[in-house]
C-alpha cells in the first residue's frame, strides 16, 4: 500500500510452531524501544471445536460433523458444500477482516504491531488464507467465493515489515499438541514454505531448536527490520 503505516511483523507457521510464545517476547522487545501492539487475526475455531468435543454425549459426535464440513472447506479437490457452507465461511472472513481493519488503524495510530498469524492468498484453506478452498459447484457459491477471496485480496495487499516464519517437523507438533488432527497438521507443515506472504521479507527460523537460540536469531530480525529507513 502507498500510505505510510508504523511496522507490522508477522510470525507465521503451523500449529504447535510456537507462534504465540514466539510473538509475544518479541513484543515485550519491541516496547523497550517504541510503542507495540499484539494483533490477534484468528477466528479461535480450533479451541473452539475440540472444547465442542469434550461436551457430555453430543460433543463428540457434534465435533467430527464439524471438523467434516471444515475439511471439505479446505480440500481444493473437493467441492464447497452447499451455499449455507459457503455463507457461513464469508461470515467467519467479514470477522477476520474487521479484525484486521482494526489493526491497520493501530499502525495508522503510530502503533507497531506484532501478529502471530497473517492473512495470505498462496494457500487457500490453511494458514489463514481463504476459507472457501474447495471448487464452487454452483454460480452462487462461486459468487461467495469470489466475494471472500476479494477480502483475502486486499487484506494481503497491507505486505508486513517482516515475517518470521517457522519451521517444525510433524512428530514435534504432534508431541506438543496430541490432540490436533496428524493429517492437517502433516499439511500445515509441509505447505508453510509456501508462504511468500506477498513478497515480504521473510526470515526462516527452525522452531525445533533451543528457544533461546530461535528468540535471539527473531530479535535480531526484528531489530534490523525496524531500523531500516
Amino acid at each position: 500500500m502507498g500510505e505510510q503505516l508504523a511496522p507490522l511483523i508477522a510470525v507465521v507457521g503451523s500449529d504447535g510452531s510456537g507462534k504465540s510464545t514466539l510473538s509475544a517476547d518479541l513484543l515485550a522487545h519491541i516496547r523497550k524501544t517504541r510503542r507495540a501492539e499484539a494483533g490477534y487475526l484468528g477466528l479461535g475455531s480450533g479451541e473452539q471445536g475440540r472444547r465442542i468435543g469434550r461436551w457430555p454425549i453430543i460433543g463428540p459426535p457434534l465435533h467430527r460433523w464439524l471438523d467434516g464440513i471444515a475439511d471439505r472447506l479446505r480440500d481444493p479437490e473437493a467441492p464447497i458444500p452447499g451455499l449455507l457452507a459457503a455463507r457461513y465461511a464469508l461470515r467467519r472472513s467479514k470477522r477476520r477482516r474487521a479484525k484486521f481493519d482494526a489493526l491497520v488503524a493501530q499502525r495508522r495510530a503510530g502503533i507497531t504491531v506484532v501478529t502471530d498469524r497473517y492473512p495470505q492468498q498462496e494457500v487457500p484453506g490453511l494458514h489463514d488464507g481463504p476459507i472457501l478452498a474447495g471448487r464452487a459447484a454452483s454460480p452462487r457459491v462461486a459468487a461467495v467465493q469470489a466475494e471472500e477471496r476479494a477480502i483475502y485480496a486486499e487484506m494481503a495487499a497491507y505486505v508486513p515489515t517482516l515475517v518470521i516464519r517457522l519451521h517444525i517437523d510433524v512428530d514435534t507438533v504432534m508431541a506438543r499438541k496430541p490432540d490436533h488432527d496428524r493429517a492437517l497438521i502433516t499439511r500445515k507443515v509441509e505447505t508453510v514454505p509456501l508462504l511468500t506472504m506477498g513478497g515480504a521479507p521473510i526470515v526462516d527460523i527452525d522452531a525445533t531448536i533451543p528457544y533461546e537460540e530461535e528468540l535471539a536469531l527473531a530479535m535480531a530480525a526484528v531489530d534490523k527490520a525496524l531500523a531500516s529507513p
